[in-house]
């Protein structure tokens, strides 16, 4: 093998070292925190890109919540922004709220970026930011876009990737269209729970301290 080609390999492995891509799995083999079933995490006084702060609590009248960890620093969530809007205009109308929230601690996706970022693309769903981390840790969140869907009860009903593809017109399954259809029916979501596809979430390492 000559240099050139050792040189291409090395290229295309550290491009793809961010996205994970894997089949899907029966529920609870991927999260490590919460089941399916489980009780979802609150959240509250969130800052949004609309300049108010969210809670959960707020959507009690709402029939579902689908929870979305993304951002605007991995292209793999950023492709995902209009397939997320569109799931909140298709079930917006039945009594779905989607909400978006990005955890990343880099200046792509601060707030302030986030609040531009909603304005030029004209998104409708709320979306927050936690600096803290502390809502992706409590759902067990790796990556982004990775998709959360809340019953009636506020129960863990589907967590894992919106669909089978990364590319929208390659789309065969939807997953939490599928357990959305199924939760505003009174049914168990088919599939509880499918790995998600793109970057992982950039968590701050926590040291520990000295005696």
């Amino acid at each position: 093998m000559n240099r050139f080609t050792l040189a291409l390999l090395s290229m295309i492995c550290s491009c793809c070292v961010a996205i994970v891509v894997a089949p899907a799995a029966t529920a609870g083999e991927y999260n490590t925190v919460l089941n399916i079933g489980d009780a979802a995490p609150a959240w509250s006084k969130l800052p949004g890109a609309d300049g108010k702060e969210h809670s959960l609590a707020d959507l009690a009248d709402k029939k579902a919540v689908v929870l979305v960890f993304t951002c605007l620093s991995c292209p793999t969530a950023v492709d995902y922004e209009q397939r997320i809007e569109k799931l909140r205009k298709e079930y917006g109308p039945k009594g779905v709220e989607v909400v978006a929230v990005c955890v990343n601690k880099v200046k792509a996706d601060s707030l302030e970026a986030i609040t531009a970022r909603v304005k030029e693309k004209q998104l409708g769903f709320p979306y927050l930011y936690d600096e803290s981390q502390k809502i992706a840790k409590d759902y067990g969140a790796i990556f982004t876009p990775e998709f959360y869907v809340l019953d009636g009860d506020r129960k863990i009903a589907y967590m894992g990737a919106l669909d089978d593809k990364t590319e929208a017109d390659a789309v065969q399954k939807r997953y939490v269209q599928d357990a959305l259809d199924a939760v505003l029916t009174g049914k168990l979501a088919p599939q509880g729970e499918v790995i998600a596809r793109g970057c992982r979430i950039r968590y701050v390492r926590e040291r520990g301290g000295t005696n």
